[in-house]
């Protein structure tokens, strides 16, 4: 009988191990429940404006139906996230969201910008919501090209100021031509995958 007690208990010892590796996983920073009538700031260029489907189909639109709460979409086709810093606190003065979901940069790395000045101007408006009380997640842009490639910078910056971060999905769904309606900008179906995600990512964060 030694054998199979010898066996259970290895059986319990890879079970208690694997537990303790989930457990210590990354976990989501943690932020404040959002109010049932709290105002949630979407603010980005086309992907959030949601070029490629109709306004309703967006992910901000989605994100709305999804989490009960109001979510003000703020997307401005082709702006880059220098342009974005300088639109940013005339949209929070007007908004006065109680969080912000920041998707920026896509078009400085299309125009080959400067990645570094990129990763300043989004820190730059994290800066400028939270010095405004505002809660802040963000969600990664990854570069164009063959697929779509991860930018290290918004994880960082997710690491260094404790903010969640939805690194993976865009770069999902941009890699996947059913789920894009051109080169750079999903579809409908897309946009739903993007706001299950910040859902999820919420949930996470215990914001719902």
């Amino acid at each position: 009988m030694r054998p199979a007690v010898d066996a259970s208990r290895r059986l319990a010892l890879a079970a208690l191990a694997a537990a303790l590796v989930a457990g210590c996983g990354p976990k989501v920073p943690r932020l404040s429940p959002l109010a049932g009538d709290a105002v949630v700031l979407a603010f980005g260029d086309s992907l959030t404006f949601g070029t490629g489907a109709r306004r309703e189909q967006g992910y901000p639109a989605v994100l709305a139906r999804l989490i009960g709460r109001k979510v003000v979409a703020s997307g401005v086709p082709g702006e880059t996230s220098a342009e974005g810093l300088a639109r940013l606190p005339g949209v929070l003065d007007e908004v006065r969201p109680q969080l912000l979901v920041l998707c920026h940069g896509g078009n400085d790395f299309l125009q080959h910008l400067d990645e570094a000045a990129a990763a300043a101007n989004v820190r730059a408006m994290i800066a400028l919501a939270r010095e405004r009380g505002i809660a802040v997640v963000l969600l990664a842009t990854p570069k164009p090209g063959f697929g779509a490639s991860r930018v290290p910078f918004y994880a960082d910056l997710g690491r260094e100021l404790g903010i969640p971060v939805e690194a993976d999905v865009l770069a999902d769904v941009l890699s996947s031509g059913r789920l894009k309606s051109d080169l750079v900008h999903p579809n409908a179906e897309g946009y739903a995958k993007i706001a299950e995600a910040v859902a999820d990512l919420l949930r996470s964060a215990r914001a719902l």
